[in-house]
């Protein structure tokens, strides 16, 4: 048999550890590292809290919510002059086509407040001939109390019939014949010279617009929902943590039997997934419109539409019955490694019992990520809303002023004493600061900054853990040489000494994260091109770049265990774990991926048990909480209708997954740092009575089991020799 480590390139496995006596585990007397990358990234949260209070200097967020004419003002603020002015009246709805809509929450046309929508068609050279038109046409003008009103830029070109949505006024499209109509016609005059304008040139300006405004109204029914339903998610959000803590204090005591309770568990949850599909879709025999194919239905924007037709039940059967088979099978194939696996966990039990503190450590992961997504949200939505009406000199004569900007109340200022005939008229929306010229790189500069800190917080999590789980592993007797305070002392030590190292690996995924986020961005940009070369280009590229942020991810992770125990930087403490890696690839494959197999369906029970509570519970399908369950909105968005409990239903689901996964993932962690030890024991020790092994009989029991053992395991026949008996076992 010739071994792995024989058939890979020596520049990948590099050398075996050789046997140290000096070393008792990690590493005290260390020194910092990566001290460029510390001193960068502490340059760039220093910024980054520069780019938040200057954001907060100069957004306003409620500019996102209420409607602003082109001054700023807000339409129907109470005690202003423009309470009851309450809608917003765009001048040119066409130029609302902009993609600029979608970025600054504004069209790029003058807008005013008025107390009611238009309500029939007018040119402004046609109103000007009639006394009574031209005062109904006024009271859409920014001064109605000027002599020359038919200059450009202080009156609409047009009024067009209109009704008010979400305070504003949109045009009132219809349809007829299939041809776009607006007020019974199909052509309309522009005011700027076009008589017979088509109708459908306003719909990409109130789609742009409306998009927006759905937005804003979906945001705020969310936020409503969100209201009245906050405390009710709070406490699925506490069952959750409840339930993932008790899972793992069971496992302390029972992980053979938590292990194979999830794996049975969640075999039954599926199976009553198929079970529920069944009765639902016994139970629509019969009903009118039931029977109708999903072809045929074709597609419904109200998705609950489906629920009512029996072959969308027998697809959802379907499907969880491959998952049922799927879950089943590989049950079966594994069955040997799954035994090993769960020995693994039984072993990483008995050193979380030993470090209890480090099941509480995922509540200060938590409370750091909520911190940085909250800073991330509040300082882009900030930037989004400081973006400020710019007015420029227009003319007709000749003018030294003209194109500059100005103040919209500049009646008395010498610009208009110097050209007599200009005005100060809106341009566009944005700025002419540095601050707004750079508007988009402080947006770009801000999400980069999010995944970076977002990436240092989880990865200092795992160094912190790796530390603390590696002083476990290397105690010669247990718990008598375990340090005080492991997890304390562990992250003391990664931000005191590895706070560079922490940097640098997490700027290495945010570089690849960001690249991804570009990716999807241009590849939304492209989609009107139809180009399948194009396509067919990014999507390859979306893939090659999804597959090197897992790897990427993989690699930090057991470089940080590295630099945890041995206190290297990070380029040299990820060669020496990939090294290592690869040394051992069988084992990591069939032992270690096994495990985070289990790890996973744990997840999945606890998402699925109080998923389904919260699903009965919100639906209102209980008659015990009928009374109870709050009465949340059904709202539409871009065409597309959900259901009032979707998001909070959404919201505990995901937050349920993202607690299981932080309990959990203290599992993970140890598993993969013992595992990492155990492979470097194999390397240095030898189990005699001079070099004796650092791991557990139990442990050794669990992995000499595995028959792809290194060289050293092996005698000189290739066959595998003795485990030696360990003179240093725990009693």
């Amino acid at each position: 048999m010739v071994p792995l480590s024989h058939k890979c390139p020596l520049f990948l496995v590099g050398d075996p550890k050789k046997y140290d006596p000096s070393f008792k585990g990690p590493i005290q007397n260390r020194g910092c590292t990566d001290i460029v990358c510390c001193i960068l990234f502490i340059i760039a949260v220093l910024g980054y809290i520069a780019v938040g209070i200057l954001a907060w200097s100069q957004g306003d967020p409620r500019k996102a919510i209420y409607p602003t004419n082109s001054r700023g003002e807000f339409c129907g603020q109470a005690g202003s002059e423009l309470e009851k002015k309450r809608l917003l009246f765009y001048f040119n709805i066409m130029k609302c086509a902009s993609p600029m809509v979608l970025l600054s929450f504004q069209c790029p046309t003058t807008q005013m407040c008025v107390e009611k929508c238009p309500d029939k068609f007018m040119t402004l050279v046609k109103a000007y001939t009639n006394k009574k038109d031209f005062q109904y046409y006024k009271t859409f003008c920014k001064d109605n109390g000027i002599p020359a009103i038919l200059r450009d830029g202080l009156c609409p070109p047009m009024l067009i019939p209109s009704k008010s949505f979400t305070r504003r006024c949109f045009p009132s499209l219809g349809l007829k014949g299939g041809i776009i109509t607006i007020g019974n016609s199909t052509t309309f005059d522009d005011g700027l010279g076009k008589t017979d304008r088509p109708a459908k040139d306003l719909v990409d300006g109130v789609k742009n617009a409306t998009v927006v405004m759905e937005a804003r109204q979906v945001v705020i029914k969310i936020f409503e929902d969100y209201t009245h339903s906050w405390y009710w998610i709070l406490i699925g959000l506490v069952i959750a943590m409840l339930v993932s803590l008790l899972f793992i204090v069971l496992m302390r005591f029972l992980a053979s039997v938590m292990i194979w309770f999830i794996i049975i568990a969640v075999i039954l949850v599926i199976g009553y997934g198929i079970f529920h599909c069944y009765m639902e879709y016994a139970d629509l025999k019969g009903e009118p419109g039931a029977n109708v194919t999903l072809q045929e239905l074709g597609f419904q924007t109200d998705f609950s539409v489906y629920l009512q037709v029996r072959q969308t039940w027998l697809a959802f059967m379907i499907i969880l019955a491959i998952v049922e088979v799927i879950i089943i099978l590989l049950l079966i194939f594994l069955r040997k490694r799954i035994l090993i696996a769960i020995a693994l966990i039984k072993e990483a039990s008995r050193a979380i019992r030993h470090i209890m503190c480090s099941l509480f450590y995922p509540l200060f992961t938590f409370l750091l990520l909520a911190i940085v997504i909250a800073y991330w949200a509040v300082t882009a939505v900030f930037l989004s809303t400081s973006n400020e009406p710019i007015y420029k000199v227009m003319n007709e004569s000749a003018c030294p002023h003209s194109a500059e900007t100005c103040d919209p109340n500049y009646s008395t200022s010498q610009i208009k004493k110097d050209c007599p005939d200009s005005e100060c008229l809106f341009a566009f929306y944005g700025g002419e600061t540095v601050y707004h010229k750079y508007l988009i790189g402080l947006q770009f500069y801000n999400v980069f900054l999010f995944f970076w800190c977002a990436n240092f917080v989880t990865a200092l999590g795992q160094m912190t853990l790796a530390g603390a789980f590696a002083s476990y592993y290397w105690a010669a007797v247990k718990p008598d040489h375990i340090p005080s305070f492991p997890v304390f002392s562990s992250m003391g030590r990664s931000l005191r000494y590895h706070t560079g190292s922490l940097a640098f690996g997490s700027l290495i995924l945010s570089i690849i994260q960001i690249i991804r986020v570009l990716l999807e961005y241009l590849e939304h940009r492209l989609e009107g091109a139809k180009n399948k070369c194009a396509t067919f280009m990014f999507k390859c590229l979306k893939c090659c770049f999804w597959c090197l942020e897992k790897f990427i991810k993989f690699l930090n992770r057991n470089a940080y265990i590295m630099v945890a125990i041995y206190g290297k930087n990070f380029c040299a403490s990820a060669s020496a774990a990939f090294s290592l890696i690869m040394r051992n690839v069988i084992r990591v494959a069939v032992v270690d991926k096994v495990t985070d197999f289990l790890l996973f369906l744990g997840k999945l029970l606890i998402v699925g048990i109080v998923g389904v509570f919260a699903f009965f519970f919100f639906s209102g399908r209980v008659k015990a909480f009928e009374n109870t369950a709050p009465n949340l909105q059904h709202f539409c968005w871009t065409g597309f209708c959900f259901h009032g409990s979707c998001f909070p239903l959404q919201t505990v689901a995901i937050g349920s997954y993202l607690i299981a996964h932080g309990f959990f993932s203290v599992y993970a962690m140890c598993v993969d740092t013992l595992f990492l030890c155990f492979c470097e024991d194999l390397e240095r020790n030898d189990g005699s009575a001079e070099r004796p092994y650092y791991m557990s009989s139990t442990l050794r029991e669990i992995l000499w089991k595995d028959k792809t053992e290194d060289p050293q395991q092996q005698d000189e026949h290739g066959e595998l020799k003795k485990p030696p008996a360990d003179e240093k076992d725990e009693a």
